[in-house]
């Protein structure tokens, strides 16, 4: 280590430095750095072997130690100063810290001494605002600031942070609910600015190699990360700002949704007609209605409108006994019209102007305030509301327009000015819900679908989508940039409303294309306005089957996508990855998103424009891929034209690998592994592979903390002769498994033997794929082997 330290100080890259700033001196105390500048103090530790967070607090200003982000508890690294004439190095096996005193400059090395960043002016101030500046080197690709379409690689792109919609937007949008003041690069490190105030991020959008970060307010702390591959970066960052609770299983299912169901009848017969036609449905979200008949002047009321929905408790228990969840849509918003107004007021529990009264201004609903979140009474109110409604029933909960949508900067909360909570007000929103849901209903997972959020707001259970998308081919089209870019930025469970929200284009085409992409993507959630229905179930009949299909491949699949939200759970690991994820030198893959990776094992390319019947695919190199549909061979490394088709979208699955499937329930509520198809799909050129399935009850949470689970494991061992898989259970200690009966169907092989825990089966004929029935008890491991 200390060699390499020395040779970071001979071969340090020559970056532009700012010449106005001086060094004066360092020291080490408790594991902190703290350099003393001409313009102010670093202090400077490590949160991890992989993760160092330096904080300037420049001169006349005091250090804020408080976080919204970080959770990750400061480890103490011992590290010994290096010091070479005019440097001064520090660091972990992963990262080194390298300071230049003339001229003074702070660069970040890797473990091979590659230069990752500098700061460049590093702290400047102008007018009102604050910036960090770094040199960038001119091959890197960079990617973060939250949800925005602007192309995959966003390089070259000055990024707002301020939380906003953007209705209708289609194949661009500049600025949208989620800013999270972060940027990864193809480098494989990231670098988060921990400050929720408004400002922003600057990719290099001069084109003169600089990153800058600018806020109006706030810390000045940032954390440089970085990862020996692109799941292992993101499971460092997650590791800093905290992983994703395992969502309940009932929200891998369909959803029905449209803006918006204006009675219970309506409730009650569209369940029925998802029923009547055997369309499987765990859940139906009721929008603005439930608690007014009209559009504006009743936001606020948070309460039944008891005209047009009688007898909730009833309309909610009768649906719960159905195997269907009730999701109600909540706003932060109290009109002055609604009739929690008063009772807001004399509580004191909204924001204020400068008087400390309560702040009001006009918005598309109406006049209006906001509950102040940020004061433990305005949390306390908010969450009363929700208690009573869980109580009910009430299965998940939608918090909408958590920008806020429109938030003068006037207003004053608990926890700051407007422009500098705004950011953060979706955040703590979500937080106020999941810490309600651990003290009043610990045995719950909470579902929490909200439309805006800050770093780290995946800790909460914050289940993202991307806003009142265009229903429009173009809408579509930037669904996977958006999808992908929140999976690497933490937020893996970032969505569509599929079939597209905003406006009343009419296209089944579109529609279906849009569902066969929402099988593969994190939630199943079609929604719309109400000019076009979104419902799989109020569709012609035509559209109805074509669909219902889709939802069927959904259900069939929730073991394996199930296991996909436990390994996010788990390490951060999105579930839908970009290809640079496994060729992170392959520089013709740093923009692609039309084209990404399901889990590790699919391989997904949704058609996005109108009569497509062909189509160009990019097979990765590291391994074969066989068609999901027609089983037909992909060679690894290739690019090839391949027919579409009506029915499904192109879809690959990586040889060797294991995909757990079950037969089409109706909900949930019917889920069980004690019955399942494994297929396996053999390539004479994997010669090991692995696969698993996650399972436990779908509700509690910390499920595999406390040991109430099973992991059901598979291997494969081929020797160019014979292929041996073998099966096993691992059961948490507070588990009660069952035998699985496990139907093993083996793709693209031709048997000559065929033996199950030694014993050979003697069959008539052997169907492709091969079949091979076996069952599965706890600690006894199943073995086929095949000689081919």
């Amino acid at each position: 280590m200390r060699k390499l330290l020395l040779l970071l100080l001979i071969t340090t890259v020559s970056f532009a430095q700012n010449a106005n700033r001086k060094f004066i001196s360092l020291n080490q105390k408790d594991g902190i750095v703290n350099i003393k500048t001409n313009d102010g103090d670093y202090s400077i530790h490590f949160l991890s072997n992989k993760i160092v967070e330096n904080s300037f607090i420049p001169k006349g200003q005091s250090n804020n130690l408080k976080s919204e982000a970080v959770v990750l508890n400061n480890v103490p690294y011992q590290f010994q100063i290096l010091k070479n004439g005019n440097y001064l190095s520090f660091g972990t096996e992963y990262i080194t810290v390298l300071v230049n005193k003339k001229p003074f400059q702070i660069t970040y090395k890797d473990n091979e001494n590659h230069t990752l960043l500098s700061e460049k002016l590093g702290y400047t101030k102008k007018d009102s605002t604050e910036t960090l500046s770094f040199n960038l080197d001119n091959s890197e690709a960079l990617y973060g600031g939250g949800a925005r379409a602007l192309g995959m690689n966003s390089r070259g792109n000055r990024l707002r942070l301020y939380n906003k919609a953007h209705y209708g937007y289609e194949t661009q949008s500049e600025l949208m609910n989620f800013c999270i003041p972060m940027v990864l690069s193809s480098k494989l490190y990231a670098v988060h600015f921990d400050n929720p105030a408004i400002g922003y991020l600057d990719l290099d959008s001069k084109k003169d190699n600089t990153l800058s970060y600018e806020t109006i307010s706030g810390r000045k702390t940032y954390q440089v990360i970085v990862g020996d591959s692109w799941t292992d970066l993101i499971s460092n960052y997650t590791d800093l700002t905290g992983k994703q609770p395992l969502l309940p299983r009932w929200s891998f299912g369909n959803f029905a949704s449209r803006f918006g169901y204006h009675s219970q009848d309506e409730v009650e017969s569209t369940i029925r007609k998802f029923q009547e036609n055997k369309i499987p449905v765990d859940a139906i979200i009721l929008d603005l209605y439930w608690f007014g008949k009209e559009i504006k002047g009743t936001m606020g009321n948070l309460d039944w409108d008891k005209d047009k929905y009688p007898n909730p408790d009833k309309m909610i228990s009768d649906l719960n006994a159905k195997g269907v969840k009730t999701i109600l849509i909540t706003e932060p918003f109290i009109l002055t019209t609604s009739s929690k107004w008063q009772e807001t007021v004399d509580k004191k529990v909204l924001v204020t102007d400068k008087t400390g009264k309560p702040a009001t201004w006009d918005f598309y609903f109406g006049n209006t305030s906001v509950v102040d979140i940020f004061k433990p009474e305005g949390a306390a109110w908010f969450w009363s509301v929700y208690k009573r409604l869980i109580n009910q029933g009430v299965g998940g909960l939608w918090g909408d327009l958590g920008e806020p949508e429109v938030f003068p900067s006037k207003v004053i909360t608990a926890g700051g000015k407007a422009d500098e909570v705004h950011n953060i007000y979706g955040h703590n929103w979500a937080k106020l819900i999941a810490d309600g849901y651990k003290k009043d209903f610990p045995t719950q997972r909470p579902f929490i679908l909200m439309r805006a959020g800050y770093s780290g707001s995946q800790r909460f259970g914050m289940v993202p989508w991307s806003g009142d998308v265009s229903r429009s081919w173009g809408g579509l089209q930037s669904q996977m940039e958006i999808a992908l870019q929140m999976g690497m930025q933490g937020m893996a469970f970032m969505h569509s409303d599929l079939g597209g929200f905003a406006g009343d284009y009419f296209d089944n085409e579109l529609y279906l294309r849009w569902l066969q992409y929402g099988v593969f993507q994190p939630i199943f959630r079609p929604h719309a306005q109400e000019e076009v229905a979104s419902e799989v179930a109020r569709k012609d009949i035509v559209t109805m089957a074509a669909a219902k299909k889709q939802v069927e491949l959904r259900y069939q699949l929730m073991p394996y996508n199930y296991t996909l939200a436990f390994d996010n759970n788990q390490k951060g690991t999105p579930l839908m990855r970009p290809l640079f994820f496994e060729e992170p030198n392959n520089t013709a893959l740093t923009s692609v998103a039309g084209t990404y990776f399901w889990g590790n094992n699919f391989l997904v390319n949704p058609i996005t424009k109108a009569g497509v019947t062909s189509t160009e695919m990019y097979f990765p190199k590291s391994n074969n891929w066989f068609d999901f549909y027609t089983n037909e061979k992909h060679l690894a490394g290739t690019t090839e034209t391949v027919k579409v088709t009506a029915d499904y979208i192109p879809t690959y699955v990586r040889g060797g690998s294991f995909i757990p499937m079950i037969k089409t329930i109706q909900n949930t509520s019917a889920y069980s592994l004690d019955n399942f198809d494994l297929h396996y799909y053999f390539d004479a050129s994997v010669s090991n592979s692995a696969g698993k399935v996650f399972n436990d009850d779908g509700s509690s949470p910390n499920a595999f903390e406390k040991g109430q689970y099973e992991l059901l494991n598979f291997t494969s061992t081929n020797n160019g002769k014979s292929l041996v898989l073998k099966l096993e259970e691992t059961v948490g200690k507070n588990y009660n498994a069952t035998d699985k009966n496990v139907a093993v169907l083996i793709h693209n092989i031709k048997a000559k033997h065929i033996f199950v825990n030694g014993q050979e089966q003697f069959y008539k004929t052997f169907h492709e794929p091969m079949q091979v029935n076996v069952t599965l008890t706890k600690g006894t491991p199943s073995e086929i082997k095949i000689e081919y």
